[in-house]
């Protein structure tokens, strides 16, 4: 028998969410393809809910995440502010933190 625990963490601004881990994996795609739309393609979301998850981000952060170029002859695209990847580094960290945490919790259920 294997016991586990499930847990999943976000953060929130104002009722409003900031990062969890379906907007961080977007970050990061977007981080490795530098475009929104291939990004999304990449995680197999459509466009406008990419967007939507980016747009309602930037509004709970200080400061923006992403820096959008509008389309056209050479293209569009979209890269990670510095901001954005310190977001994404701290949020790593509490999440590694957090699973370090529940698997020590686990042993004391496991000694029961």
């Amino acid at each position: 028998m294997s016991y586990k625990i499930k847990s999943r963490i976000w953060i929130e601004f104002e009722d409003h969410v900031l990062l969890g881990e379906g907007r961080v994996k977007l970050l990061k795609a977007i981080d490795n393809t530098g475009s929104l739309s291939q990004a999304a393609k990449s995680l197999n979301i459509s466009y406008k809910k990419a967007w939507d998850l980016i747009d309602s981000a930037n509004k709970s952060a200080k400061e923006p995440l992403i820096i959008t170029n509008t389309g056209g002859k050479g293209g569009g695209g979209a890269q990670l502010t510095e901001h954005g990847k310190s977001l994404i580094s701290a949020f790593d960290t509490i999440n590694k933190n957090c699973w370090a945490f529940l698997d020590q919790q686990l042993e004391t259920i496991k000694s029961l």
